[in-house]
């Protein structure tokens, strides 16, 4: 695993998920790997009532209702549509779940203005056809096909920013449960075996792109993950993947509860200035996820390891928030320094602490950039 650079889920864990299916006695729907008990377990890990012999770590934090109703939708004959604003899990949900399931999460497809049918069914080895005509041996499966055959779970990424033909062509996926090739005169049926579904994800921000069909809608099941404002969940959120960050790089850097403390007060800050906002000029670009606070941290951990002095300031912090969030300009520069000025130089006054230094490192930043 250390020679990759971004490991899957049924890698990365895979110790832990052997474990898991080795004292694994519940009733497991299809082919699946765990029962769903199991699943739910893997996802959020385990609590000292579970009376396990070792603990299983929490990989995704959100309200346990979601898991639930995910793994029940997937033990149905019905998709699973991951839905919510950028930033929000729901591609690191359908990975865990996916991995949990059938342990392979790499089955996907990433929806774009550029994806075709052909994404999503099949294609054909040229050079194969050439030489030998069309056949199961010169066709390209695609990764739903490859779900399909193989009764796994595939996944669908930005479903809502592919083209309605796209889309159209999965209604029928879902419906039938199969993918006619009539470029064959035998063997020229791929049914979907037992196990197979689909999860899909959908950004709530990308409405209007390329909306859904009513009977497309009605082949999913909807489980909307809305973002996170639990500050102590937001805090286990971070924590969590900047950790995994730290092992990655393999830097020993702390991160200071303070300045976690202040990246996540930042956030609540311009999220509120954002809904308070009479028009999208006046709200930053960012969909200030807990995904780019992850980013903002990410980036100031890297900026003090590589060039500071191996040790995080908040002067980095906000260098990297302004550097991160600052997309439009003028207009982001604009609402940043009305943010500091307004309500970061009070706060400094009153709170001392890290925010004189975090203030100074803002405007700076904001001075470059303009």
């Amino acid at each position: 695993m250390s020679d990759l650079l971004r490991a899957p889920a049924e890698i990365k864990y895979a110790e832990e998920l052997e474990w898991l299916e080795s004292i694994d006695d519940n009733p497991k729907p299809f082919s699946w790997r765990l029962s769903p008990k199991m699943v739910r377990l893997f996802i959020l890990g385990s609590e000292r009532s579970d009376g396990l012999d070792r603990e299983i770590s929490q990989k995704w934090y959100g309200d346990r209702s979601f898991v639930e109703r995910s793994i029940v939708t997937l033990a149905s004959d019905r998709g699973l549509l991951l839905i919510g604003d950028p930033g929000t899990g729901k591609s690191w949900l359908a990975e865990l779940l996916s991995a949990a399931i059938c342990r392979n999460s790499t089955l996907v497809v990433q929806g774009t203005a550029g994806t075709t049918e052909d994404h999503i069914k099949y294609s054909w080895n040229v050079s194969m056809v050439i030489a030998k005509g069309q056949s199961r041996d010169s066709m390209i499966p695609s990764p739903i096909m490859t779900a399909m055959e193989s009764g796994a779970i595939g996944r669908f990424e930005e479903l809502t920013r592919s083209t309605s033909d796209v889309q159209d062509a999965l209604i029928s996926i879902l419906s039938e449960k199969y993918i006619s090739v009539p470029e064959l005169d035998s063997d020229s049926i791929v049914f979907a075996k037992p196990g197979f579904s689909i999860i899909a994800t959908a950004n709530s921000r990308d409405r209007g792109v390329n909306d859904l069909s009513s009977a497309l809608k009605r082949r999913f099941n909807f489980v909307r993950i809305p973002v996170v404002t639990n500050k102590k969940s937001e805090v286990e959120i971070v924590r969590f993947r900047t950790e995994e960050l730290l092992r990655r790089h393999q830097i020993e850097l702390e991160v200071p509860p303070t300045l976690l403390d202040v990246l996540l007060q930042s956030f609540a800050d311009l999220r509120a200035s954002a809904a308070a906002a009479g028009s999208d000029d006046e709200k930053l670009e960012s969909a200030l996820s807990t995904a780019e606070q992850i980013g903002v941290l990410e980036d100031a951990v890297l900026h003090s390891n590589f060039f500071g002095e191996r040790a995080l300031t908040a002067r980095t912090l906000a260098s990297s928030l302004v550097g991160s969030l600052a997309r439009r300009e003028p207009e982001d520069l604009a609402i940043l320094n009305k943010y500091l000025h307004g309500v970061v130089e009070p706060r400094s006054k009153e709170e001392g602490g890290s925010w004189p230094e975090f203030l100074e490192g803002g405007r700076d930043a904001i001075a470059t950039l303009s």
